[in-house]
């Protein structure tokens, strides 16, 4: 099921920068629709002051990728842009082209789910340098948001431990498109539930919720609200007890508690989002014990955070059901993923390829040439012992010895039979899908079992510092002899 269309029902084709159309424009014009090119999007720095990031967004991708058609009412917009001449920016021969081209690269990717560290590829798209360039901002779009949010989202999981999280952020979400993708790459990232309803209904995220401070005010006192919400609702009711004073709302909660038990049903969970979480939540649990409610969920939001739920662990909260909101679809504390997508390699029909290389003074920026793939080394038990990328166009022999990227001058050397799989996997071939798609459920559990292999585990506050990530051998030693190459051609054109 395509959810963009769904969603849209629209060419999303102009979902780009300008400049790519204009690059893709003198690619035409130039007559390069014969260069094959090979991009790599992948990030520099892990967000929240970690070291990796959980993939996420490839679904969303192969749905914007496999509907890819520039319509006519795409073309009719773009014949009325111009120049700083007035005349038109593109001509209609151009536009023409548009028109007819269809995708047809080959995607390898890294499976929604994976964890990832930085320098490594999420995605590789190979096929004309045209089509790819004109994806760039399409790729980015999708895959740096739903990564980020599903990065925090395994973060908050962590600090809740078997705690279920939920997400409540739609009203905080940045636009009606942030809090569909953030519900998504949400759940995958291990929330129970979601509040958006319309999320539950695109992706079959299970749907849960409350009331708001505003029913209870509504009633002439909190007792009828309770009273009048269970009645409604008597399969679903968790109430919010803190409109007034909490302690009292407690106790209201309690009655209403007594009243649902009477008429063959039970009181779900009581809700604080406000005040001492700590001590209120300490004080509501030894109330509902106390009345025989020990089965009574006590649900806590107000504005939490993977900080803030670990802070509250350690004070003993007596917390069951943590809601988060604005600082998970916002991605508090990181506004954006800072996902890059370079250009590796280029080719004239089915020629040599010749590898190209951005050279930067600032050696994070300094990207590796090549058609890469990253190999994960792991032991009998399928835990991670380090990342290595490499150049499939020059295999890895012998005894894997890595480079590694913080340090060149450090090397991992592991076994020569050590255990691996590569990351990147075929999705397409000339256009066309050639995995199946997993379902939510299987990433969300893929992700589970990604955290598992981890080495030591994957805590949101130790992260892996000294985990091996690095270069083949062999590719270093390419990459070094062209960023010596071009640093003695720019030295001579001075």
């Amino acid at each position: 099921m395509n959810h963009l269309k769904q969603l849209y029902g629209h060419s999303l084709s102009l979902l780009t920068d300008l400049y790519q159309l204009t690059m893709a424009y003198g690619y035409w014009k130039s007559q390069q629709l014969e260069q094959e090119a090979v991009f790599h999007l992948f990030f520099r720095t892990a967000p929240f002051h970690g070291n990796f990031c959980v993939a996420a967004g490839l679904s969303t991708v192969i749905e914007y990728l496999e509907d890819l058609r520039f319509t006519s009412s795409d073309l009719a917009y773009l014949s009325l842009l111009t120049g700083n001449d007035g005349k038109p920016l593109f001509p209609h021969a151009f536009l023409e082209y548009l028109g007819e081209l269809r995708f047809d690269c080959d995607i390898d990717a890294v499976p929604e789910g994976t964890i990832v560290f930085p320098h490594e590829p999420l995605l590789r798209i190979q096929g004309s340098l045209l089509q790819c360039q004109l994806l760039e901002t399409a790729l980015l779009n999708i895959l740096n948001f739903q990564t980020l949010i599903t990065t925090k989202t395994v973060r908050i999981c962590q600090a809740a431990g078997a705690d279920p999280v939920l997400e409540f952020g739609l009203r905080r979400a940045q636009g009606i498109d942030g809090g569909l993708t953030a519900s998504r790459a949400a759940y995958i990232g291990g929330c129970a539930g979601t509040s958006n309803v319309l999320a539950g209904k695109l992706y079959g995220i299970p749907v849960k919720g409350t009331h708001a401070h505003s029913w209870v005010m509504s009633f002439p006192s909190e007792a009828e609200a309770f009273q009048a919400y269970a009645e409604s609702l008597p399969n679903n009711c968790t109430l919010l007890v803190d409109t007034y004073n909490t302690l009292s709302g407690i106790q209201l909660a309690i009655k209403t508690g007594h009243w649902l038990r009477e008429h063959g049903h039970k009181l779900a969970g009581i809700r604080l989002d406000s005040g001492d979480l700590a001590v209120l939540s300490q004080k509501a649990r030894k109330m509902l014990n106390a009345a025989g409610f020990e089965h009574t969920q006590v649900v806590a939001s107000n504005d939490l955070d993977e900080y803030a739920i670990a802070e509250l662990k350690q004070a003993g909260a007596m917390i069951d059901v943590w809601g988060i909101g604005t600082k998970l679809v916002t991605a508090y504390d990181h506004a954006a993923l800072g996902g890059v997508y370079k250009l590796s390699a280029l080719r004239q029909g089915k020629g040599a390829w010749e590898y190209r290389l951005k050279l930067s003074d600032d050696v994070a920026k300094t990207s590796t040439p090549g058609i890469l793939q990253v190999r994960r080394f792991h032991d009998a038990r399928g835990r991670f012992l380090g990342d290595m990328l490499y150049d499939q166009k020059n295999l890895p022999s012998g005894a894997p010895n890595i480079v590694l990227l913080k340090n060149p001058n450090q090397r991992t050397l592991l076994a020569e039979n050590t255990a691996y799989q590569d990351l990147l996997i075929p999705i397409m071939r000339n256009g066309q899908l050639v995995t199946e798609l997993p379902h939510l459920d299987k990433i969300r559990t893929r992700v589970k079992e990604q955290q598992a292999s981890c080495p030591d585990g994957l805590k949101y506050s130790d992260m892996l510092q000294t985990y091996p990530l690095g270069l083949d051998v062999k590719l270093h030693t390419l990459k070094q002899f062209m960023i010596n190459q071009m640093r003695k051609a720019g030295s001579a054109l001075l």
